[in-house]
């Protein structure tokens, strides 16, 4: 009984009053069974793995860190975190080795750092991410020539193959170049800066980011996702669920997260 009240609780989306009238139960007692509900362990099937990580927070300072094995579609690793940093995605590398699982490829939405913790294999940085990451710089509709080609430019990257796009990012910054160079001079401290700072910004990114782009393409027998689209929608779909359990008590609120991350329902 009380496994299935948690699973209707947590993935059928029922509130606990609806609970109470369906199984013509106190709203108490449907609490108590619920708080006293305890997880079932995680299975642990070390393998070899396509990594896909990121981080989800509820508010300013709770969230977690998740590792998706995109193949199987099954979070392989989450920890609860403070706040997003290279340590906690050591840790995660870490204990995932030692339960016996050989990363043979990480896809990461481009923090720094992380590139050098996985510096021994494959490393592919999500496509949307940087794609994001240009159009903070450039907005949605620049206004500059130059910008609206290299914002066109970036938006058949998901699309595009890496010599194509290599060529054209040179061929952009050729045509560019001087414009790029323009600077402008403060008339009260005779300091000078470059004209185009953001435009400048968002190639920058492109060009060091260029050689992780495309390592989905360089190792096609790994199957490894150019983005990082499979983890974010299952973030949604947890947000979602967690959202109609507002005004949940933390430690109950951390069960429910728990519990969906573990991707496996509890049977009905």
């Amino acid at each position: 009984m009380r496994s299935l009240l948690w699973t209707e609780f947590v993935f059928n989306r029922s509130t606990v009053q609806q609970l109470a009238k369906k199984y013509d139960r106190s709203v108490h007692w449907i609490r108590k069974e619920l708080r006293s509900y305890e997880l079932s362990p995680v299975e642990v099937i070390p393998r070899e793995l396509v990594a896909v990580m990121d981080c989800v927070f509820f508010g300013r300072s709770i969230g977690y860190l998740v590792v998706r094995d995109p193949h199987r579609k099954h979070n392989v690793y989450w920890s609860k975190i403070a706040s997003e940093t290279l340590d906690e995605y050591r840790v995660a590398r870490d204990t995932l080795e030692s339960l016996g699982f050989a990363i043979n490829a990480a896809v990461t939405d481009g923090k720094p750092g992380l590139k050098r913790l996985y510096n021994d294999v494959p490393v592919q940085m999500c496509q949307f991410h940087q794609k994001a990451i240009i159009t903070r710089y450039l907005t949605m509709r620049p206004r500059l020539e130059a910008g609206i080609e290299l914002k066109k430019l970036t938006h058949g990257l998901c699309i595009a193959d890496e010599e194509t796009f290599s060529r054209e990012l040179v061929d952009w910054h050729t045509r560019w170049r001087e414009f790029l160079s323009e600077r402008t001079t403060n008339r009260e401290t005779g300091k000078w800066s470059y004209t185009h700072k953001r435009l400048r910004a968002a190639y920058r990114s492109l060009r060091t980011n260029l050689r992780y782009l495309f390592t989905y393409q360089r190792y096609p027998e790994l199957g490894i996702p150019n983005t990082t689209n499979g983890l974010e929608g299952s973030f949604a779909h947890l947000k979602e669920l967690v959202l109609i359990h507002r005004g949940t008590k933390p430690d109950l609120k951390e069960k429910i997260i728990r519990t969906i991350l573990q991707n496996r329902p509890t049977n009905l």
